[in-house]
């Protein structure tokens, strides 16, 4: 069923009142991808009456009073992306187009949008239920932070929404935890996963540099970071406190990361996959094309790429669901009355880390001042691609399943190092699971840059892509990869990007378009890189491009075609990739 956001709903379900109410900047998609969705399922599983208020208008009390007001607590969510970055390119231009907007239009969120629905609910609700802030936009955001629109350092969301508490990382253990709670009137300062404000310290935490110390020192700020980001594993995390005016943020240790069992119980519940009708009569959803007929296979990401905020929300370690759980969602899927038999997507943050961890990690946290894959990947990691290999194989065997594609991007690295299932698992990709171009993010191929970044070096790229054109060769196949790169992050200049284009021009024979330029988002080293203007392990000063315009130049260097002989060799060949062209280059020619 559908999660009421009509009253009319709400009495036909013969429900009095609400006990919970959520608002989110993203419109409401009943989709396991959407977490507003996933929360209240579970939060009606353990039989609580929820609502959904998605995107309503700020300006009015017409949308958050349609619902009432609920007798325990309000949730606030900017939606899947915080709201600055849906809101704004990386040049801090308004973008024109939302995915999750009916008929497209970026006209229903609002900037900052954690905080003005907090403000809205206060505004026309005097003295309400509490309000517990979520998602990415509070997760990220919930210590004093750096932020790139505003270009200074900004104290905690909590303290700015005036809300209660604040649910980070993934939420499903906290919310229900803060229910149960609130329902028996009971405190909830000791749930693991939440922030709230205390007029003192809590014995036995950390306490981080003040809000004011590190807004006017760039050494405490690092000093902070460093401390907070190191405090995210449950195993291992610390409690934290910071001033923020005359009162204290309180950081409880994260919520203890999920079983595999406990994961496949959220994505064995039934979700329509679809818009609800109330928002779907005012237009199509860019969103739903992506999501609809994908699945989930697992969370976290070990990679750890610095401009990167899974870590910070999701987490590192990789929790990966059953093989029967996905199985079963996508026997689920075959009987929707427009599935056509492809399967869009399987996979995670990183496609090719479903069935892989370190043990080490699971027993007692991660490494300190260590990572899996950076500068090399560690010989404790346990990864291969063997279970998502045998997965694979299963879900295309099921009746009604024509095809199964993996879009979610793949670590190359990985794939040439399973000495055992590597080069299997890309022959399946290759012959099976592909849909013309397959996904890798190699983002820059400047030994300088790839180190701020925590990236791989170039010879796997070199080594992969051998395999991969080999592999097509061998099979007959007209496939291709598309690579992901990314511009004027910290360490970048002008001349790191005439190298990526030579690169790109000469090894891949290409002219990149899936380019971006790099977003300081709250909460990542790269974006600590960004303000500080150093190299947070070795304190040195690095560059860093600040000037909107001398960014997009970076980005044009890459973009423009070659213009003589001498440069491109070879001719343009047009290969579509998720809505874009990437130039690829076969013979040779005088001009493009």
């Amino acid at each position: 069923m559908f999660i009421p956001t009509t009253l009319d709903e709400v009495k036909n379900l013969g429900w009095k009142k609400l006990d919970i109410i959520l608002v989110t900047g993203d419109t409401y998609i009943d989709s396991p991808h959407a977490g507003i969705a996933v929360i209240s399922k579970l939060l009606i599983k353990a039989g609580y009456k929820v609502g959904i208020i998605a995107q309503p208008d700020v300006s009015t009390d017409s949308d958050i009073k349609r619902l009432g007001e609920p007798s325990l607590f309000w949730g606030v969510t900017s939606g899947c992306v915080d709201s600055m970055v849906a809101n704004y390119t990386a040049t801090k231009k308004r973008r024109k187009q939302d995915d999750f907007t009916p008929g497209g239009v970026n006209n229903k969120r609002p900037d900052r949008a954690v905080i003005a629905y907090s403000n809205l609910i206060r505004r026309f609700f005097k003295n309400t239920k509490p309000i517990v802030l979520g998602g990415i936009e509070a997760s990220l955001r919930r210590v004093a932070h750096y932020d790139y629109w505003d270009d200074e350092i900004r104290r905690s969301i909590l303290f700015d929404a005036k809300a209660d508490l604040l649910v980070y990382g993934m939420g499903e253990k906290a919310v229900l935890e803060i229910a149960e709670r609130h329902k028996n009137n009971e405190s909830t300062a000791h749930i693991r996963g939440v922030c709230y404000i205390s007029n003192s310290v809590k014995d036995g935490f950390d306490l981080l540099p003040s809000y004011e110390d590190v807004k006017i020192d760039k050494k405490k700020f690092t000093e902070m970071f460093r401390t907070f980001y190191s405090n995210n594993n449950p195993l291992t995390a610390k409690g934290l406190c910071q001033k923020q005016d005359t009162r204290y943020l309180i950081q409880n240790p994260p919520q203890n990361n999920f079983t595999s069992q406990e994961l496949d119980e959220i994505y064995d519940m039934d979700f329509e996959r679809d818009v609800h009708p109330y928002y779907k009569k005012n237009g199509a959803v860019r969103a739903l094309e992506t999501i609809k007929f994908s699945i989930i296979s697992h969370r976290g990401c070990y990679g750890e790429c610095n401009f990167c905020a899974i870590s910070v929300h999701q987490g590192n370690t990789v929790i990966s669901r059953t093989e029967k759980s996905i199985l079963d969602e996508a026997k689920k899927i075959t009987e929707l009355p427009d599935f056509k038999g492809s399967i869009s997507d399987v996979g995670g943050p990183t496609a090719n880390m479903y069935g892989s961890e370190c043990g080490e990690k699971t027993k007692r946290g991660h490494c300190k001042n260590k990572r899996c894959l950076y500068p090399e990947i560690c010989e404790n990691l346990d990864f291969s691609h063997k279970k998502q290999l045998e997965l694979l194989v299963k879900l295309r065997a099921l009746p009604g399943i024509k095809k199964v594609f993996v879009a979610s991007g793949v670590r190359y690295d990985l794939v040439i190092e399973d000495k055992k299932y590597g080069p299997a698992y890309l022959k399946e990709l290759v012959l099976h699971h592909i849909s013309g171009q397959l996904k890798i993010a190699p983002e820059h191929t400047e030994e300088i840059v790839l180190k701020m970044m925590g990236k791989s070096g170039i010879n796997y790229l070199k080594d992969f892509k051998k395999l991969f054109d080999d592999l097509n060769k061998q099979f007959g196949k007209n496939q291709f990869l598309t690579y992901y790169f990314m511009a004027a992050h910290p360490g970048c200049g002008i001349e790191e990007m005439k190298k990526l284009r030579v690169f790109a021009l000469k090894e891949l024979k290409i002219i990149p378009e899936q380019l971006q330029i790099f977003t300081p988002t709250p909460s990542t080293y790269s974006t600590l890189m960004y303000y500080t203007g150093q190299d947070p392990d070795t304190c040195e000063n690095i560059f860093v491009e600040k000037e909107m315009n001398k960014k997009s130049v970076q980005k044009e260097i890459i973009l423009r075609p070659p213009k003589c002989h001498c440069e491109a060799t070879q001719s343009p060949r047009q290969s579509q990739s998720s809505g874009r062209i990437a130039m690829r280059l076969e013979k040779p020619i005088k001009k493009l």
